[in-house]
């Protein structure tokens, strides 16, 4: 019986944690070969080289780098046409029956325009959300567009993608993918997670994930220095930061975390990945994760714990009552501050 081959594309740390469990699943099915193609962030030194993690558990098929050294939009393109070339020749290697992939960033908007010429079946997960402030909203639809089996993550989700087109038959809600981790994991206790990241936690403490919002020209470092400053003034309160990924002025809030971790190494402490188990250990033990980044919204609710989401870039996507929505600037990020530790808000 010839297997049939399922190559799963991952370029992030985040994504790859999202579609662990798939490939174990995969792995243990005798009717599938799992294929694994690695890109974008986890072959780069800056952000951590996070594909290591990978072949701990699997092995990888195909390496395609993006050379993210620029993340000016100019840099950025530039790595899309490289990895599209690249992808069109690994597929041409694996011969793959379908591709899989996950949301919405640009690498895997290569990896799917090549496999779409390719004439290879393309399942995307986590399609039909919105993003009003990132131009990940575009590239989600675009490969929602190329795809041919859809799982989304909610109903309301499901039907944009029937909304975009796509035959009913073809899209299924299965719920978020980053439950299964939460419900599959053996999380760390608090002694054994102090001592994986080497730091002691605080009477309070928050993890705090800024990304760029891609679609505002350079307002990543005025939004992100507003948000120190309104940090720095809560009290008995410790800092977990993890860092920007390769958007458009990443590195400019990588840079700030660094030098405000240099002068606050008392009560800040910064990582480029905090990996799977760590990252969902971390919010058993924090009051709220804070930021913009989409596992505010995805992940942090399940452990009954607020997110304060910051600006525009989540705008649009379907939020639970623990998210307390704020504008970039020190007042509003102060007001929401004061609610996520009034008593209402925390018996709630």
């Amino acid at each position: 019986m010839t297997k049939r081959k399922i190559c799963i594309v991952t370029g992030t740390r985040a994504e790859y944690g999202l579609l662990y469990w798939l490939m174990r699943e995969i792995e243990a099915d005798d009717a599938l070969e799992l294929q694994i193609i690695v890109t974008g962030m986890h072959l780069s030194p800056e952000f951590g080289l996070t594909y290591r993690e990978i072949e701990k558990e699997f092995k990888i098929d195909k390496k395609i780098e993006m050379l993210l050294s620029s993340d000016t939009s100019v840099g950025i393109s530039k790595s899309m046409g490289l990895a599209q070339i690249s992808f069109a020749e690994a597929y041409e290697d694996l011969k793959p029956d379908i591709v899989v992939v996950l949301g919405d960033r640009y690498e895997i908007f290569s990896a799917t325009s090549a496999a779409m010429i390719a004439r290879i079946p393309i399942a995307h997960i986590h399609g039909g959300e919105t993003t009003e402030g990132a131009f990940d909203e575009s590239i989600r639809h675009s490969i929602t567009k190329m795809s041919h089996l859809h799982f989304s993550a909610t109903d309301e989700y499901r039907n944009r993608v029937i909304q975009l087109g796509e035959h009913p038959n073809r899209v299924f809600n299965v719920g978020g993918m980053g439950i299964e981790n939460i419900k599959r994991l053996k999380l760390l206790g608090k002694e054994e997670f102090e001592k994986s990241i080497d730091f002691k936690l605080n009477d309070k403490n928050i993890l705090v994930t800024f990304h760029p919002v891609t679609l505002e020209n350079s307002t990543a470092k005025e939004q992100f220095a507003t948000l120190l400053d309104a940090i720095d003034e809560l009290k008995n309160t410790n800092i977990i930061f993890t860092k920007a990924n390769s958007d458009t002025d990443g590195r400019v809030i990588n840079q700030m975390i660094d030098e405000y971790v240099t002068k606050n190494s008392h009560k800040a402490i910064g990582f480029i990945s905090l990996g799977q188990l760590r990252y969902l250990s971390a919010l058993q033990f924090v009051d709220a994760m804070v930021g913009n980044s989409s596992s505010g919204l995805a992940e942090a609710p399940s452990f009954q714990i607020g997110t304060i989401d910051i600006g525009e870039r989540q705008k649009g996507r379907i939020k639970a009552k623990s998210v307390i929505e704020c504008e970039p600037n020190k007042q509003s990020i102060k007001k929401a501050f004061e609610k996520l530790y009034s008593d209402e808000f925390q018996n709630s």
